[in-house]
């Protein structure tokens, strides 16, 4: 599983620097968060990672502090998730994760990215049981061993752990997310997080090759240039492009 996140983060942070609208995406998945389960970051975990991710992204302060108030006053737009599956170019899997406040208007222009690319949209659960949904937390550290027992004593479900180079990446299912983060900070002092995410990781690959590879890019560009467009999943391989 490991391999796959580490050989997928390329491709992965080639897709986010696609997103022309970064800043109203992270605000919107504050707020969310926020509404949800609260606008104090230290009673809710997810809203902590959001914040910690959107300033490592080089979100404004002020657009963070805009979110956050504006779910404090309980007004502004309802947002809810929803969630597409499909096949895009080279029969490559593709999951498409949305906030929207219109779901018909968000179902027409992602079902327009795929038909416009020669894809096709699926029915929910389509493709999704080939990836695993998982929480991933990457962190300079060299004891893998004091990591992995950090965890165990909170009682935190470990999938995966893996020690390259003094980076310590630990996979745990999705629903461990906010248990998993409190045990390592609460374990590691001043703790910086790399990567700490929630991701689909496929559990196989599909080579997107010729004629395909421009169509694929035109697909994420489509899609990442949706405002109701929180993440893109996929298990393409594309091979490196030589000048």
């Amino acid at each position: 599983m490991g391999r796959a996140y580490q050989n997928r983060k390329e491709s992965m942070a080639k897709t986010a620097a696609a997103k022309t609208k970064v800043y109203s995406k992270y605000g919107r998945e504050i707020y969310m968060a926020a509404k949800s389960g609260g606008t104090d970051p230290d009673g809710n975990l997810s809203l902590r990672g959001l914040i910690d991710r959107a300033k490592k992204d080089q979100v404004p302060s002020h657009v963070i502090e805009k979110a956050i108030d504006k779910a404090r006053g309980g007004a502004g737009e309802d947002y809810s998730p929803a969630r597409y599956e499909g096949y895009g170019p080279g029969n490559c899997m593709v999951i498409v994760d949305c906030l929207t406040d219109n779901p018909n208007r968000t179902f027409g222009d992602v079902r327009l990215a795929f038909t416009k690319t020669k894809c096709k949209i699926g029915t929910p659960g389509a493709v999704a049981h080939m990836f695993d949904h998982c929480a991933i937390f990457a962190f300079k550290h060299d004891d893998e061993e004091a990591v992995l027992e950090a965890l165990m004593e909170a009682d935190v479900d470990v999938t995966d752990i893996e020690n390259e180079d003094g980076l310590i990446t630990v996979f745990t299912p999705n629903t461990e997310y906010a248990k998993a983060r409190q045990a390592l900070v609460d374990a590691f002092e001043g703790i910086d997080f790399e990567a700490d995410e929630i991701q689909f990781l496929p559990k196989t690959t599909t080579q997107v090759e010729g004629d395909d590879i421009p169509l694929f890019e035109k697909f994420l560009d489509m899609l990442n240039d949706l405002d109701d467009v929180q993440n893109v999943f996929h298990n393409a391989e594309v091979p490196e492009q030589s000048e």
